[in-house]
């Protein structure tokens, strides 16, 4: 009986699927073209970090050196100013901004009048849509020690001018502020759509038990959106070794070069500036097998304090 049921249920052939949904099939043709071309194609390029490269020959190297880009790395010490560079601005970024996004949902979601929410929630995810290099003009406006704002501020109060872009103690608090600024409001659409999933049923029974509304945010909101956080924070911990590399690039400086030279920098520098090529490929490859561990990791941490994870 059961073996008719199953014949009965069996799948549906893949021509009548595809022409039921053939225009689902056109839409993914520019995405996976884009994945294809700009994502698994450049992999291969991944081959220089283990042959050398010469201008005019080969595109994959001339001939094979087995590990000796990545010796000499290891052995280079900018390689490892950028690496601590890299770790500390990354872990500071993401101790600082990750809660942000879920903070801002949950007090939005607090907001009962319809109309205000809906202009918070707007004006805090459009900073999204500013150019990186628009929002690195913006903050030089703000901190010029000439003409900028907040040195105008400073001046009334008889303090001198800083130059803030410049200065090796500032990049840091000023690279996480643009970033929070510019994501938090984005981001928090990811949490609040996951809070309206909520069965609003937990919300009364917490209710009825006597919970009031900040007592209910701990025993039903978070505990409902923890797998959504998990996964946003594997994420997150996956990309801890790219920062963004046009931001960091635009605030770099000679005189913040000791705090803002990372891994991405480095690569750039030695890649595309003094063009050895095959010690850039290591490097990077370097970065990315880093951060395979650092998902691997994060997902198999997830798994087992809440079961969530992203496979």
């Amino acid at each position: 009986m059961r073996r008719k049921v199953d014949a009965a249920i069996g799948k549906t052939p893949f021509s009548k699927h595809f022409q039921r949904f053939w225009q689902l099939y056109v839409m993914l043709i520019l995405p996976v073209a884009y994945f294809i071309i700009f994502k698994y194609l450049p992999m291969f390029g991944n081959v220089l970090a283990f042959r050398r490269f010469r201008p005019g020959m080969s595109l994959y190297g001339t001939e094979w050196v087995g590990f000796r880009y990545f010796k000499m790395f290891l052995g280079d010490t900018a390689f490892w100013q950028a690496f601590r560079n890299t770790i500390t601005l990354s872990l500071l970024n993401l101790a600082l901004t990750f809660p942000l996004p879920i903070i801002f949902a949950v007090l939005l979601n607090e907001v009962q009048h319809w109309a205000f929410k809906k202009i918070v929630q707007t004006v805090s995810y459009m900073p999204r849509f500013i150019s990186t290099v628009v929002v690195i003009a913006i903050m030089g406006e703000l901190f010029s020690p000439s003409s900028g704002l907040i040195n105008n501020l400073r001046s009334t109060f008889g303090l001198g001018p800083i130059y803030f872009m410049n200065e090796p103690e500032y990049f840091r608090p000023l690279y996480i502020f643009s970033g929070a600024w510019q994501y938090t409001g984005w981001t928090a659409i990811i949490y609040l759509a996951s809070i309206s999933g909520i069965n609003s049923e937990l919300y009364e029974a917490a209710e009825i038990d006597g919970a009031n509304r900040f007592q209910q945010v701990f025993s039903v909101t978070l505990p409902s959106i923890l797998p959504t956080i998990m996964v946003m924070l594997i994420l997150e911990v996956g990309r801890l070794l790219s920062l963004g590399f046009e931001k960091i690039l635009l605030m770099y400086t000679p005189s913040n070069s000791a705090v803002s030279d990372i891994i991405d920098t480095l690569v750039y520098r030695v890649g595309l500036a003094n063009q050895n090529y095959s010690y850039a490929t290591a490097i990077g490859l370097f970065s990315g097998i880093i951060g395979v561990f650092l998902v691997a990791g994060a997902n198999a941490l997830s798994k087992r304090l809440t079961g969530d994870g992203i496979y």
